[in-house]
């Protein structure tokens, strides 16, 4: 079983450990899917020796047919770390802007490659300000990383492997949207609405709140309200990754490591118009979501 401590880390105990002699790795992960661009927030203030992220152009590859949040390429990606200060061994700590949805997909592709000792700052940047924690608008020049990205330390689903997950009477694949966007009431973002046939919804906010994570048995019933269950294979997926990371941490929390991540998630189902799509309730003997 994952232990929190070695996902999570809260505002003070961060605090402290940026004042000792080898403080961790810290970068700033803010995104948003519509607006601001996160860059922006990090000029105005951030925390202190915190290296700004991209997701979009540095942790994730092009949009496309494979998603909106693909893979990165492994070169690119070790090129961007390396810029960023991350270094083979060291510990990282991402945060975001506080609904943990960006750090998580930061925590999980740093595991992919193959980084193990990473971290979330719980509560992301409103948590470190309402300690009343120290702030800067100085952009630091890290040394660069010597970070050796290895692809697949974390597993991974494509279409194919969805589909089968979500057809399988002894797996899951659990669609964390809202539930709207589920039955195909509504679409945003994509071309097309509804979900990969079979797969049970667990929107996000039932096992996530403003970027917090309740207790590991209270995210393990909520999880099995949705049919996870030990000796079960699970994976994830949502609009393009982005909260699928985020709920293959709560997994990894729940202690299920070896949760999936479909990467290309609904995004990347819709770009082949030959993929079936479902709508409506909930697949028939399916358990409900929490």
């Amino acid at each position: 079983m994952s232990g929190t401590e070695d996902l999570l880390v809260e505002a003070d105990r961060l605090a402290a450990e940026l004042d000792s002699a080898d403080p961790p790795t810290l970068l700033d992960v803010r995104w948003r899917l519509t607006g601001p661009p996160g860059r922006d927030d990090y000029t105005t203030g951030h925390l202190p020796g915190a290296v700004f992220v991209d997701l979009d152009t540095d942790l994730c590859g092009p949009p496309g047919a494979a998603g909106r949040h693909p893979l990165p390429d492994p070169a690119a990606l070790q090129a961007a770390l390396r810029a960023a200060g991350v270094r083979a061994g060291h510990p990282v700590v991402v945060y975001d802007g506080g609904d943990g949805m960006s750090a998580a997909r930061a925590w999980w592709t740093l595991r992919w490659a193959g980084h193990t000792d990473v971290r979330l700052l719980h509560g992301g940047w409103p948590a470190w300000v309402a300690a009343g924690l120290p702030t800067s608008t100085e952009a630091p020049t890290p040394p660069t990383g010597d970070v050796e990205v290895r692809p697949g330390a974390l597993p991974v689903l494509d279409a194919a492997e969805a589909a089968r997950l979500a057809a399988a009477d002894d797996g899951v694949l659990v669609d964390v949207r809202a539930t709207a966007r589920y039955r195909g009431e509504t679409e945003p973002i994509d071309p097309v609405a509804g979900h990969v046939p079979g797969a049970v919804n667990l929107p996000a906010p039932d096992y996530v709140a403003e970027g917090r994570f309740p207790a590991a048995d209270v995210l393990r019933q909520r999880f099995a309200a949705a049919g996870v269950v030990d000796g079960r294979p699970v994976g994830a997926y949502c609009g393009s990754g982005v909260t699928a990371a985020q709920a293959v941490l709560a997994l990894h929390l729940a202690g299920r490591p070896d949760a999936a991540l479909y990467v290309g998630s609904w995004s990347n189902w819709v770009a082949d118009p030959a993929r079936p799509v479902a709508t409506g309730e909930q697949p028939a003997g399916s358990a409900p979501s929490a």
